[in-house]
């Protein structure tokens, strides 16, 4: 029986794409009796919770992240020493470059243990975190910073048995920058939640508010000037006046600009504002009532949310990098910009008012359903299983 656990700073309760990630992830396992699987999750006391037959979540107490965030992350390596000698895996996946995989690798190291250890790329940190963060300071920092994190991942990821990447584009980056042992593993989708079928006609004869002309937009990311809240603002008030119906645009989310929104939400007729809909079943209809989503963001490492989107038969305008572009790109379901400003979305939008919706749509739906939770984690397995197998033939 292989045993996988599984540990990342970047889980919180109420996070995004990681923390679907691991649910789905929880949920493929608990039903399996022929994998030992473990999740640890940092909170605010330590606890075991049984979720399968051979599934648990170790739930270890970790301190928030000063500020307001409910990210809690683990920097010393005791707690979660305990958790790795009670459980012996075979495999360890580590999720995040800050401080686990210094502290994995110690804790192996010390206690000789066998585990094999993987990495996941859920973000691509010498780019979104480094590079962008210091675009605008002198003296070359952006560049000095982007190499630094890079000697900083060759260092500690070089050293694990392989590594995870979600997008042929961003697994390309980290071959150019000198990454090894790298597996391409997109990530999936609940193709059967997420549907055209979940369609609301409702809800449609409420936004188009008696003109069925008028185009539904959907934004439902964090809002946040990298998601690109503020280009999109810009470009609603400019198809204004080039589009003889004025589209409804419906944002679902919150972030730090959420008074952004509020405003426009305000100012203009059609323009709602909805807050943050935690339930998947709300958030797939509108998805699937939608006309035109969007996913703004250079730096996405997969982008579960526009994936969703495509499978409930959504067409997007995207950035011209990253995983948003390779997944309209492969789907031939929405337009690619050539750089995220208003004046070129605002003009993408009137051009997509003139295609074939119908196509596009199908497009995307055929392109997700190719995506599913399973088939994400069977391919990993087989990557884990392929990695203990050598080891053995190695020994023998």
């Amino acid at each position: 029986m292989l045993k996988l656990l599984d540990c990342n700073n970047f889980w919180s309760p109420s996070g995004g794409g990681v923390r679907r990630y691991h649910l789905e992830k929880m949920d493929y396992y608990k039903s399996r009796s022929d994998m030992h699987y473990v999740f640890v999750m940092h909170d605010n006391k330590t606890y075991t919770e049984q979720i399968g037959e051979n599934a648990f979540v170790e739930h270890i107490k970790v301190p928030k992240v000063w500020g307001n965030w409910e990210y809690r992350y683990l920097v010393r390596k005791k707690p979660i020493e305990r958790v790795i000698l009670k459980h012996q895996p075979d495999i360890i996946e580590v999720g995040s470059p800050y401080f686990m995989p210094r502290i994995i690798h110690s804790i192996v190291k010390k206690n000789k243990l066998e585990s094999k250890v993987f990495g996941f790329w859920h973000a691509d940190f010498p780019v979104t975190y480094m590079r962008r963060f210091l675009e605008k300071a002198p003296l070359g920092l952006a560049n000095k910073g982007e190499q630094l994190a890079w000697q900083y991942a060759r260092k500690h990821y070089n050293r694990m048995e392989g590594v995870l990447a979600a997008s042929e584009a961003v697994k390309n980056r980290m071959e150019e920058n000198g990454m090894k042992n790298l597996h391409f593993s997109p990530l999936g989708v609940n193709n059967v939640l997420f549907h055209p079928d979940r369609r609301n006609t409702g809800l449609i004869n409420d936004l188009k508010a008696g003109n069925s002309d008028r185009l539904i937009l959907f934004f439902s990311h964090r809002f946040s000037k990298e998601k690109g809240l503020h280009v999109l603002l810009r470009a609603y008030e400019m198809i204004l006046e080039m589009l003889d119906v004025p589209p409804a645009l419906v944002f679902a989310g919150t972030g730090p600009f959420e008074s952004s929104v509020r405003q426009a939400a305000a100012k203009y007729e059609h323009v709602h504002f909805k807050g943050f809909i935690e339930n998947k079943r709300e958030i797939a209809e509108y998805y699937a009532s939608a006309d035109l989503g969007f996913a703004l963001s250079e730096w996405e490492t997969f982008g579960l949310s526009l994936v969703e989107a495509l499978s409930s038969g959504l067409p997007l305008i995207v950035a011209g990098e990253g995983a948003a572009r390779e997944h309209v790109e492969s789907s031939k379901a929405g337009l690619i910009l050539d750089e995220v400003n208003p004046d070129q979305l605002a003009d993408a939008i009137v051009r997509f008012s003139k295609l074939d919706r119908y196509k596009l749509s199908e497009n995307a739906r055929k392109y997700a359903a190719q995506l599913s939770w399973e088939s994400c984690f069977d391919r990993q397995l087989n990557i884990y299983q392929r990695a203990i197998e050598a080891n053995k033939r190695m020994v023998h």
